[in-house]
């Protein structure tokens, strides 16, 4: 059976500073383990590794983490916390760092804005369609004068294939893209337009971070923060972050 919708997307993730994620460990039945949650649920392993918790392995997927017992026999999938440490939030943890690493083959295809006075940099999974998406946008400017770079990655809320992917295409593919986005999202009409930019590649990116809505922000350190900021609370939550 296929991983439902409720188990294929990590829930809303709290922000929470960076905790290490657990060392790798050697897992002696792991390609078993691999090829039954393959099998079973649908979803590509990235990584398996002990979890905080004893007698739980930690599973990198293409659609979040999941937690599953040294046998595969249970599974659990949610997020994980620290009580002792302010509640903070390990499954958010265990994919902050990856994060990082599978957005650099994306970084040539992301549609940037940079800051004059550039001192952080944060990559937002976008919509043309989506409200707080065009909030965000109109206020390029904002977060610029802040020294805040916004790079954006598509993640069509309609999926993939749809129209509205389409239409993000289209933006992507346009002769002047950024010009194409701020059209878009003021509610003109992109030109269709193909290329060799993979929007499928980046909706499923979006999803292995555990993204469910947009805007999603993920910050230089691999922290997602999801939905809408303002310039100003942006850039505290980075500060806060650092």
């Amino acid at each position: 059976m296929k991983l439902t919708k409720t188990l294929a997307l990590v829930a809303s993730l709290v922000i929470a500073p960076i905790v290490s994620a657990a060392p790798a460990t050697d897992v002696s039945n792991e390609s078993a383990l691999k090829q039954k949650l393959t099998d079973t649920l649908g979803v590509n392993v990235s990584l398996i590794q002990q979890s905080p918790i004893d007698g739980l392995y930690q599973v990198l997927t293409d659609r979040g983490v999941l937690y599953v017992t040294k046998d595969g026999a249970k599974l659990f999938h949610g997020n994980l916390y620290d009580i002792d440490k302010g509640m903070k939030n390990l499954t958010e943890a265990a994919l902050a760092g990856p994060r990082i690493e599978m957005l650099k083959p994306f970084e040539d295809e992301m549609l940037v804005y940079k800051a004059k006075n550039e001192k952080h940099v944060v990559t937002v999974f976008t919509d043309v369609d989506c409200g707080y998406c065009r909030k965000l946008h109109s206020q390029m400017q904002g977060y610029n004068d802040l020294g805040i770079t916004i790079r954006y990655l598509a993640y069509p809320r309609a999926g993939i294939p749809s129209a509205n992917a389409d239409e993000m295409q289209a933006v992507w593919c346009a002769k002047d893209p950024l010009k194409a986005m701020s059209e878009a999202k003021s509610g003109g009409k992109v030109t269709a337009a193909s290329c060799d930019i993979d929007i499928a590649a980046q909706y499923k990116l979006g999803t292995s971070f555990g993204i469910n809505g947009t805007p999603a922000l993920i910050l230089e350190n691999g922290v997602m923060v999801p939905g809408y900021q303002a310039p100003a609370d942006l850039l505290r939550t980075i500060e806060a972050n650092l």
